[in-house]
């Protein structure tokens, strides 16, 4: 079941929003994605890494500052239902589908930094956020990006000396979320939220600290937290 977040308009997953600048933002995320697969150097470096770390504004915001990081799209994956919403992805993680430069970033940084920006021993959810839905994963799609997932937990493991919940998992399909969802931690339309109108950047900032993510990564992971706020 799906439950409003601390820093999100109450009323979503429902009705129709007015939120103009998100349909540009993701035509032009995509746009720039086909672009990049298109172009023959480009193409050569380009591979995609999907993932599952809670709630998909999070690690959208975490990555997409990387440097080689192209763009990041959030979305819905890991389940059977056709066409997930975010009112009803049933059986589906919320994730994102991070295309990156792997002349700059490899794969393996990829998810090594992406396992130590959750809560690795978190089966239920992720933070305040709770149920299958905000579980973790990462989702491979070849016999190689499996190898260095594979690694890259057992590496995570020996550094907390504890063991991981999150899973490797085949790759399915990924769903693209709704407009309204890509760069909403960076987006200026007024929403309302618990604590009153506010911002979307606002908003989330609201939603994250109130959450706990931060503090909770800061004391799992210590020095070695991503993003290291």
């Amino acid at each position: 079941m799906v439950t409003s977040r601390p820093g999100e308009w109450t009323g979503a997953g429902g009705g129709p929003r007015v939120w103009e600048e998100c349909e540009e933002r993701i035509m032009w995320k995509l746009a720039i994605a086909v672009l990049l697969a298109t172009t023959g150097a480009a193409a050569a470096q380009t591979e995609k890494a999907i993932v599952a770390g809670g709630c998909f504004w999070c690690v959208e915001s975490d990555f997409e500052p990387v440097p080689g990081v192209m763009g990041v799209v959030s979305g819905y994956t890991g389940g059977s239902l056709q066409n997930p919403t975010y009112k009803n992805h049933a059986g589906h993680y919320e994730a994102v589908e991070i295309t990156f430069d792997n002349a700059v970033i490899s794969y393996d940084e990829v998810i090594a930094k992406f396992l130590r920006s959750v809560d690795v021993l978190d089966a239920g959810g992720q933070f305040c956020d709770r149920g299958d839905a905000y579980r973790t994963a990462v989702f491979v799609s070849s016999d190689a990006q499996k190898k260095a997932a594979v690694a890259a937990v057992a590496n995570a493991e020996a550094a907390l000396g504890k063991k991981i919940v999150t899973p490797v998992l085949a790759a399915k399909t990924f769903w693209i979320a709704e407009d309204y969802h890509q760069d909403y931690y960076k987006g200026s339309n007024i929403v309302l939220t618990r604590a009153g109108p506010k911002s979307q950047a606002n908003a989330y900032k609201f939603y994250r600290k109130a959450c706990g993510r931060d503090a909770r990564v800061r004391e799992l992971w210590g020095a070695e937290a991503f993003p290291g706020k």
